[in-house]
């Protein structure tokens, strides 16, 4: 078992009352999300991957999504759909649905009318910790972070718990006086992530060693580090985004294929010398297991996710990129595997399953009172 899986809850945690994996004891479960298919990212992937295990063992699961609304395209981000909701539609979806917990995953418009349902009818609910959005906001505005840290503290704080992917995002969090969280983990489909998955016929002519990146082509993924850093042999991008184009046309020598899933994606990291994971503001790095599981170590930035989840025998780190390539190349692919393989996806889901927390009482109760704006609250 990979030992990020053991991290308790934190000391202010609300102690849930434990569901059953094991069907004895099936629950309802409402996930609410603003980020969904057809997006294509980490945030997705897990939810994804954790609703398919919870029905798997059983339980109800409703998502509530982006899908069941008209929706407009998120500035700056139009892959990104933002979902128009009427007065009360989340809420009154959730009381006709009555579930035994309530799950917001982000920070959205969905997860917003559904915060504000829950802190009306004194119904408990759990969030989730998936993006560093304040320096996200920061890379794409100009404005500080700190601003957008208000917001985060506002969400969150009336959350029971709020769940988390590692150790150093669990840390910050509680410098933020969010203290109430929980250890959620990721997993990687060993069945399709495997170092035997052919890789793709592009790479034949290409010059090694063949450095490669998946993930959204944005700016906030801080791609540009990777594509200009010195390092000989060939830089592939696997993925799309906003700032394709502009990459495209910056740095002509590099290989971009667009997006790629399934076994396809998995021979993109099969084939690939090293995976370059130049992000500086993910909480986790979903790309970076499924990287491993196919036998390719990781290069990456000394951070948040890189930080909790590379070891020196699969992969570096340094703050010259270039560096951290030419270390990673040393590293024994068979040892990659064999670590990725310690990340489960059932285990992960248990961590959800263990944070969320049921209602102790009912949503036809008494409004209580709302608590205030968050642009009105006090920091």
């Amino acid at each position: 078992m990979n030992w990020l899986t053991s991290i308790p809850l934190d000391a202010d945690a609300v102690r849930p009352v434990e569901f059953d994996p094991s069907m004895r004891a099936a629950a309802s479960i409402v996930i609410v999300t603003d980020a969904w298919h057809p997006q294509v990212n980490g945030v997705v992937r897990t939810l994804a991957t954790t609703c398919e295990v919870l029905r798997g063992w059983g339980h109800r699961v409703t998502v509530i999504s982006s899908d069941d609304y008209v929706t407009l395209p998120a500035p700056t981000y139009p892959e990104i759909r933002l979902a128009l909701t009427a007065p009360g539609a989340v809420g009154r979806r959730l009381a006709r649905i009555a579930p035994q917990a309530v799950h917001i995953a982000t920070e959205g418009p969905l997860g917003l009318a559904a915060r504000a349902y829950c802190l009306r009818r004194g119904v408990p609910f759990t969030t989730a910790y998936h993006t560093q959005f304040p320096d996200y906001l920061a890379r794409r505005t100009g404005l500080p972070a700190n601003l957008f840290w208000r917001y985060i503290r506002w969400f969150h704080r009336p959350a029971e718990t709020v769940m988390v992917a590692t150790e150093t995002i669990r840390a910050e969090l509680r410098a933020q006086g969010l203290t109430r969280l929980a250890h959620w983990s990721r997993g990687v489909d060993l069945g399709c992530f495997s170092p035997h998955a052919p890789p793709p016929p592009e790479y034949k002519q290409a010059e090694g060693p063949i450095l490669l990146y998946v993930g959204r082509v944005a700016v906030e993924k801080n791609i540009e580090a990777f594509l200009a850093c010195p390092y000989p042999g060939t830089k592939v991008v696997v993925g799309d985004g906003p700032a394709r184009a502009a990459l495209e046309a910056k740095f002509p020598d590099a290989l971009f294929l667009g997006k790629k899933s399934g076994v396809e994606l998995a021979g993109c990291y099969a084939g690939a010398d090293v995976f370059v994971f130049p992000s500086r503001t993910d909480t986790f790095g979903l790309v970076m297991i499924e990287a491993l599981a196919c036998g390719t170590p990781v290069a990456a930035f000394p951070v948040a996710g890189p930080l909790d989840i590379l070891t020196d025998r699969v992969g570096a780190m340094a703050e010259e990129l270039a560096r951290a390539i030419d270390a990673a190349r040393y590293c024994d692919r068979s040892d990659c595997a064999a670590y990725a393989a310690s990340f489960s996806w059932e285990e992960a889901t248990r961590q959800f399953l263990a944070g969320l927390v049921p209602l102790t009482r009912s949503a036809s109760e008494p409004d209580i009172a709302m608590e205030p704006e968050w642009k009105a609250y006090s920091m």
